[in-house]
């Protein structure tokens, strides 16, 4: 069977998209989320229809630091999972229809007990994004933007650690939003392209997924072999 090279960092981002699939199985199931990023022409700048052009730059950073191009296939960028994003906040996920949304609310409770915040997913990225940003002016008096590959790494880390970590958010659980973020660019990354993420299937073809093709009869007993088909998606 053909070996295929994936770098130790994508490799980890793999792993944990195994374990998100169930829910990014949810998200896409709540409407076409191409429409808005599918909407605006091919080959100019994703303008997005959600967030504004500041929090976007944000939110692309973010995902650029979590998923970057390399020799193995796309990063976030080229896979198109900002607009993926920025267009699934207009959906019933974005706006919190999908969820049990009353309280009472216990932020600290084990993820067992389900969501625990009372902002639906838009609101949290719209509050998270500022208070994350401020939070990094105040360590490097720059946005997360204009740090380095470096430092974005290290910020990225500290959000993910939550309240151990050195991010203080006024109102949004750090280790919330990295949490939000991280699932919503593995839906992102990993999804049917007609769902508005995984441009040019470029992630499907990185790890041999076969997409959406109907008959694989003739594949069934074939053990140990490559497929040699390229991905196909529903759309």
């Amino acid at each position: 069977m053909k070996k295929i090279s994936i770098s130790p960092d994508r490799r980890r981002f793999l792993r944990g998209a195994l374990t998100a699939a169930p829910a990014a199985a949810l998200a896409v199931t709540t409407g076409s989320l191409a429409v808005s990023a599918q909407g605006q022409a091919a080959d100019s700048p994703y303008k997005p229809v959600f967030f504004n052009q500041e929090e976007f730059a944000l939110l692309s950073a973010l995902a650029d630091t979590l998923i970057p191009a390399d020799e193995s296939g796309p990063g976030a960028l080229e896979a198109g999972v900002p607009a993926f994003i920025d267009a699934q906040m207009n959906t019933p996920y974005g706006q919190g229809q999908l969820w049990y949304m009353q309280g009472p609310f216990t932020p600290d409770a084990p993820p067992e007990f389900g969501y625990q915040l009372p902002y639906p997913p838009r609101e949290l990225y719209k509050k998270g994004l500022a208070e994350f940003d401020a939070a990094i002016r105040e360590q490097y008096r720059h946005g997360y933007v204009e740090l380095n590959a470096q430092q974005r790494e290290k910020m990225m880390g500290e959000l993910e650690k939550g309240r151990q970590g050195s991010l203080k958010m006024a109102t949004i659980p750090p280790a919330a939003l990295f949490n939000l973020l991280l699932q919503n660019v593995h839906e992102g990354y990993f999804c049917d392209p007609a769902d508005g993420g995984n441009k040019g299937m470029g992630a499907w073809k990185m790890i041999g997924f076969p997409g959406a093709r109907a008959d694989y009869y003739d594949w069934v007993d074939q053990y140990g072999r490559t497929y040699p088909l390229p991905p196909i998606s529903r759309g």
